[in-house]
């Protein structure tokens, strides 16, 4: 034991000297020395939280009112320090830099970072980071890997919604059906990657990691209210929806429910850690089975948006009629001639026989094929036009 923890020393030494090494450089070298300065301070390898000035250093340089290609700058120096170091505190305090330049500094530096990751490989996929220099630093680095991809779902759901759920008021309440199909799965994957940022192992001890924790868990409230908002937003629009929609919205449903226990879960693990003081966690409530129950007989009988597009389909000689008007020569070729009078039989007076009633029609006489052609053609030339626009 003694020999890994001088080598956990050393490593933190060795550490630390990149680190004044990398400071000393910008002071020479960078045209953003101060920012460089900043960055690496806020990064740097010491166990513990940075110190604010320097976060502050870097929130003035990703505002909005800075040129777009100071703001460019830090976020290629940040995505730098990501990709180069192996070192599980470096990587934690970068992360921690970019979340709360997330909930702290305007969208305009959500935008320019999902730019920046369009551009290039995100910068956030950390899923082969590792820190292997001793038994807790696999754990941290572990979590690290799992917090990366909250930070990585969190953009992307600025991306669905437009805006950012920690710093805007939820709007899941007043959507439409076609916008809640869109904005509550992406609400919900987000929450899947709060509940993946449980500690494990040595993690659960780690004071920066708590502190990266406490911000997750503080925004998990307002993820899960976008969530419950926009479910009962669902549930009154549930039973008037064509059946695609439905059956959309019942697996939405369906995981709210199974999310809303394990956030409950996940709730008692953050109180047994301290973690979010001061943070009122909501009671989670479970929805009625029976109400679950209800939806799912509604899918079965619910109507299908397509089914007067598919009757309407099923009638080939209507699909012939519009696409291709027969020329009235052609009808004449085509129809037979009527049969010529036979003036004996009108001249003829006969006795009147007495028949039967015709209640089908029968005795009706045959109205001429061309006449029925011309007719049927035309009507099928005009009904179309509304069937298209419809």
């Amino acid at each position: 034991m003694s020999g890994g923890g001088t080598q956990n020393s050393l490593r933190k030494a060795l550490g630390a000297i990149k680190d004044t090494t990398t400071v000393s450089l910008a002071k020479v070298n960078s045209d953003y020395k101060e920012l460089d300065i900043a960055i690496v301070k806020a990064t740097n390898h010491y166990e513990r939280p940075a110190r604010e000035k320097n976060i502050r250093a870097i929130f003035a340089a990703i505002s909005a009112t800075r040129p777009r290609a100071d703001v460019a700058y830090c976020i290629h120096a940040l995505a730098r320090r990501l990709s180069r170091t192996h070192n599980w505190a470096v990587a934690l305090k970068t992360l921690i830099v970019i979340h709360r330049a997330l909930r702290e500094v305007d969208p305009t530096f959500h935008e320019e970072l999902i730019n920046y990751g369009r551009s290039r490989n995100h910068m956030l996929n950390m899923s082969h980071f590792k820190d292997d220099s001793s038994p807790n630093a696999w754990d941290y680095s572990a979590w690290v890997r799992t917090y990366a991809l909250f930070l990585e779902e969190r953009l992307e759901c600025f991306r669905v919604l437009k805006y950012d759920i920690e710093m805007d008021r939820p709007r899941t309440k007043d959507l439409d059906t076609a916008e809640l199909l869109e904005q509550l799965p992406a609400l919900q994957q987000l929450l899947f990657r709060v509940l993946g940022c449980l500690p494990q192992g040595a993690a659960v001890h780690n004071f920066v990691i708590r502190f990266a924790l406490s911000m997750v868990a503080s925004e998990s409230i307002k993820i899960y209210q976008a969530i419950s908002d926009g479910t009962v937003n669902l549930v009154d629009k549930f039973f008037e929806m064509q059946r695609p929609d439905a059956l959309k919205a019942l697996d939405i449903y369906r995981r709210s429910g199974q999310q809303a226990e394990r956030l409950s879960e996940f709730y008692e693990v953050c109180k047994s850690l301290d973690v979010g003081r001061g943070e009122r966690f909501i009671k989670i409530e479970q929805p009625p089975a029976s109400f679950l129950q209800a939806m799912e007989e509604y899918v079965r009988e619910a109507p299908r948006s397509s089914a007067v597009r598919k009757d309407q389909a099923d009638k080939p000689k209507e699909v012939l009629a519009i696409e291709y008007k027969k020329t009235p020569e052609e009808q004449e070729k085509r129809s037979p001639s009527p049969p010529p009078p036979e003036p004996e039989k009108v001249e003829k007076v006969e006795e009147p026989i007495v028949e039967p009633p015709d209640l089908l029609g029968l005795n009706d006489p045959v109205p001429v094929a061309s006449e029925l052609d011309e007719k049927n053609a035309l009507a099928l030339a005009i009904v179309p036009v509304g069937w298209r626009t419809r």
